[in-house]
């Protein structure tokens, strides 16, 4: 059963998060894991976060266990340190379900 997690950030940084995602998509692969939707969003309208968001992206793996895995890689996770901590000033799961 695939597995899709909602994600919002707000990204400080775009040539650092940029580099964050150029890094960190060969080990999303790895997972089985991919992009269903990437979008930047210019105007919140409403939230329950107490932040504001400027990008939303939905990641599915084929299953749960492929998204543990990646979240826990050693490589992912240097990379997540190195450029995504820099350049994302909050980020939060959304939603995540089994589909």
């Amino acid at each position: 059963m695939a597995h899709e997690i909602h994600v919002g950030v707000r990204v400080e940084d775009e040539a650092g998060y940029q580099a964050y995602r150029e890094a960190m998509y060969p080990i999303l692969q790895k997972y089985q894991g991919d992009f269903v939707f990437d979008l930047s969003v210019d105007k919140l309208l409403k939230s329950p976060l107490q932040e504001v968001v400027n990008r939303v992206f939905i990641i599915r793996f084929s299953d749960q266990e492929e998204r543990d895995a990646f979240f826990s890689d050693p490589e992912y996770l240097a990379v997540k340190h190195k450029y995504f901590e820099a350049s994302v000033g909050y980020s939060a799961i959304l939603r995540a379900y089994d589909i």
